[in-house]
């Protein structure tokens, strides 16, 4: 293992998200928090599961994250469901906003990790998922464990 890979502490990932979803591309994208929110995050008190990104102006917003309250925080403490403003280069931006304009495409959270300290969002350009997609996916899921069942047995 690297020593890039060591120092991420995944905090919540979106397990729904690649059932959901046909993932195309994946950015990393900082966010801006407050400080209860980041010792929340520290203790992996985040659910990502309903939440959604979208570009508004020109810069990214986060929908829908739960971050739950830290329980230290008496006064001080942040609205769990707040809307959290992303951090991306501009011209990364433009890009997403002319992908997302695209049929169909937008938007989800797959994780929340630290990578050196700072909280980041790994965000993914999806497209929606039909009933029938999905089944196929469990289908050659089942054929692949099966497959390899038969493997370990012989």
């Amino acid at each position: 293992m690297s020593t890039e890979q060591s120092s991420i502490k995944i905090v919540a990932t979106n397990r729904k998200a690649r059932y959901r979803y046909n993932i195309i591309d994946t950015w990393e994208a900082g966010i801006v928090l407050q400080g209860t929110e980041v010792k929340s995050l520290r203790n992996g008190k985040a659910n990502i599961a309903d939440s959604h990104a979208r570009i508004i102006n020109g810069e990214l917003f986060l929908f829908h994250l739960h971050i739950s309250p830290y329980e230290k925080g008496n006064i001080y403490n942040h609205e769990p469901t707040r809307t959290r403003k992303l951090l991306l280069h501009k011209r990364e931006i433009r890009r997403l906003e002319g992908r997302v304009e695209e049929k169909g495409l937008t938007l989800i959270p797959l994780k929340i990790y630290f990578r050196r300290g700072r909280a980041k969002v790994e965000i993914g350009l999806a497209k929606g998922k039909k009933l029938h997609d999905k089944r196929k996916d469990i289908a050659q899921r089942d054929a692949k464990r099966d497959a390899e069942r038969e493997l370990r047995h012989t």
